[in-house]
C-alpha cells in the first residue's frame, strides 16, 4: 500500500510514518518548510492552503490511503482550508481518508462528550478545527475522522516540553481548571493506522481513558523525569484572562470496541523511568 501522510513532520504524523514503514507500507510524507527526520519516507514539499497543489501531488501519487495531520495553531488556511483541499484530492481518487480532529472543537463541561457531538467552539483554534471536520465530513462522507486530545511522547514533544519548562519555572503557567484526556502517540499512531486499514467512517474519539487537569498532567511529568514541581508555575483560565475550553472529557468507550489498540491511561503511559 502506498501511505500519504500530510504533515509527516509533525509529531503525530511522524510516528505513523515511522509504524507504517514498520509494516512494510510504502510511505510518502509532506512537508512545509522542513522535510522530517523519519528514514525511509519518501519526503515532498507541499502547502496545503494552495488546493491545486495539493489535487496535482495527490492525482500524480495515487495513494490508496490518506492521513491528514497537517494544522497550524491560529492559522485558519492551514487548519481548516487546507483539511478540505486535503479531503477533496483524496476523493478525487478514491483514495482512504483519515482525518485527525481535536476535542478543542468543544465548549467543555463537567460530563464526557460522546463521538457524534456536534462541535460547539468558543476559541479561534477550536472554530478552525470545526471547520474542517465540516468540510471533511461533507466531501468524503466515508473517511474517518478521529476527535483526540493532548498527545504525548516524549520530552521533545510539544505538551511534555510545556511541563518540563513549567516545572523549571521558565514557561508558561499550567491551568488547574483545564481538564483534557492526554493520549501517548504511539497509541494514537496505531489507532490510526487501524483505521486506514478498516472500513470505519465517520466521527470517532480516540483518547486516553484518564482526565486530568494541566496541572495534574504537570505532576505526572515531573513523576516521570525525576524533578521537583515545587516551583511549577499554575493558575486558571479566568485569571490569565483567556476564554478556552475548560474541562473537555472524550468517551472514547466506541474506539475500544472497534479499535484492537489499547488506548493507555496517561499515568501509565508517563511511568516514573525505572
Amino acid at each position: 500500500m502506498t501511505l500519504l501522510v500530510v504533515g509527516a513532520s509533525g509529531h503525530l504524523g511522524a510516528e505513523v510514518c515511522r509504524q507504517a514503514l514498520a509494516a512494510g507500507e510504502r510511505v510518502i510524507g509532506t512537508y512545509h518548510r522542513a522535510a522530517g527526520a523519519v528514514p525511509g519516507v519518501e519526503w515532498l514539499p507541499l502547502d496545503v492552503r494552495d488546493r491545486a497543489a495539493v489535487r496535482g501531488l495527490v492525482a500524480r501519487l495515487r495513494p490508496r490511503a490518506v492521513v491528514s495531520t497537517a494544522y497550524v495553531y491560529g492559522d485558519w488556511a492551514v487548519t481548516a482550508e487546507g483539511a478540505a483541499h486535503v479531503a477533496f484530492a483524496a476523493v478525487e481518487v478514491g483514495a482512504r481518508l483519515v482525518h485527525l480532529s481535536s476535542d478543542a472543537l468543544h465548549a467543555g463541561r463537567p460530563e464526557p462528550y460522546a463521538d457524534d457531538e456536534p462541535p460547539t467552539p468558543v476559541f479561534p483554534y477550536g472554530a478552525a478545527k470545526a471547520a474542517a471536520e465540516t468540510a471533511v465530513r461533507l466531501v468524503a462522507p466515508a473517511a474517518a475522522v478521529v476527535r483526540t486530545s493532548l498527545i504525548v511522547g516524549d520530552e521533545r514533544s510539544t505538551q511534555i516540553r510545556l511541563c518540563l519548562d513549567a516545572i523549571a519555572g521558565t514557561g508558561p503557567r499550567l491551568f488547574s481548571d483545564e481538564v483534557r484526556c492526554p493520549v501517548a502517540v504511539d497509541d494514537l499512531a496505531a489507532a490510526v493506522l487501524e483505521l486506514v486499514g478498516s472500513e470505519y467512517g465517520g466521527l470517532l474519539n480516540v483518547a486516553g481513558p484518564e482526565p486530568v487537569s494541566r496541572v495534574e498532567f504537570g505532576l505526572l511529568v515531573a513523576r516521570r523525569y525525576g524533578l521537583d514541581p515545587a516551583r511549577m508555575a499554575t493558575t486558571t483560565i479566568a485569571a490569565a484572562g483567556l476564554v478556552r475550553p475548560a474541562e473537555i472529557r472524550l468517551d472514547s468507550s466506541r474506539a475500544a470496541d472497534v479499535l484492537k489498540t489499547r488506548l493507555r491511561p496517561v499515568s501509565e503511559v508517563l511511568a516514573p523511568r525505572t
